[in-house]
């Protein structure tokens, strides 16, 4: 593959470099959106099943491998405010593979037409 990419022009090499680079970004994305929609969902069922407890029942919660007791109150509140960071962080990676893909798209568009540039419309 390195000896096919060599023989092609070097406005063709960046460009196929520049699709490959977007493309990694796309899959980082995607593997962070993923990630955030894993967390979103155990915060929501650990919402729900603290809507379920008694105000006055015990609870507690992990600060790395310890649990340590908490005030219910208090961890609902931490929480709610977990997932909304998460949501937000859920529109921002929405909005970076978005344009992410609409650059891969224009990408390929004009590799293609580097590739093929028969297949262009003559310009006047």
């Amino acid at each position: 593959m390195s000896d096919e990419l060599s023989k092609l022009p070097p406005n063709v090499q960046e460009r196929l470099l520049r699709l490959q680079q977007l493309q990694q970004t796309l899959q980082s994305i995607l593997a962070q959106k993923q990630q955030v929609d894993m967390e979103k969902s155990e915060v929501d069922q650990t919402i729900a099943e603290l809507q379920k407890t008694a105000e006055d029942a015990v609870i507690y919660k992990a600060i790395g491998s310890l649990l340590v007791k908490a005030e219910k109150p208090k961890v609902t509140e931490e929480l709610i405010e977990r997932k909304e960071l998460l949501d937000t962080r859920t529109t921002v990676l929405a909005r970076q593979e978005e344009r992410i893909r609409s650059q891969i798209k224009e990408s390929q568009t004009k590799l293609q037409e580097d590739l093929n540039p028969a297949s262009q419309p003559p310009t006047s």
